[in-house]
């Protein structure tokens, strides 16, 4: 997906600033910027609703190979082939992107 932000997202902040988990709205805001015209509003509805699904205001981790199909087999078959392919494009640029990482520090400050 050309034009998507190569930057990480910074969830962690310097030691005593306030901390919290790295939300899957704030990802899926980011994602949204790499998305052709035609398809925007489309992928827009079915990530919101797999956000909502999650719990709405989400944290990334909720989501999972596992949590994703599981929200894909609840939707009409019709669009499961659709969300399918939405969450595989979406889980891709988490992962090419770093944001799997900022959301799973190892090294974090005693």
């Amino acid at each position: 997906m050309a034009g998507m932000s190569p930057m990480p997202p910074t969830p962690w902040p310097a030691p005593g600033a306030p901390r919290g988990p790295l939300r899957l709205g704030l990802a899926i805001q980011a994602f949204m910027d790499g998305v052709s015209t035609p398809r925007r509003g489309r992928v827009k509805v079915l990530l919101d609703a797999f956000d909502t699904f999650l719990g709405g205001v989400a944290p990334l981790l909720a989501y999972t190979p596992l949590t994703g199909e599981q929200w894909c087999r609840g939707l009409p078959p019709a669009v499961q082939p659709e969300a399918r392919e939405v969450l595989m494009e979406f889980r891709a640029f988490l992962r090419d992107h770093g944001w799997l990482d900022a959301a799973r520090p190892v090294n974090l400050f005693d």
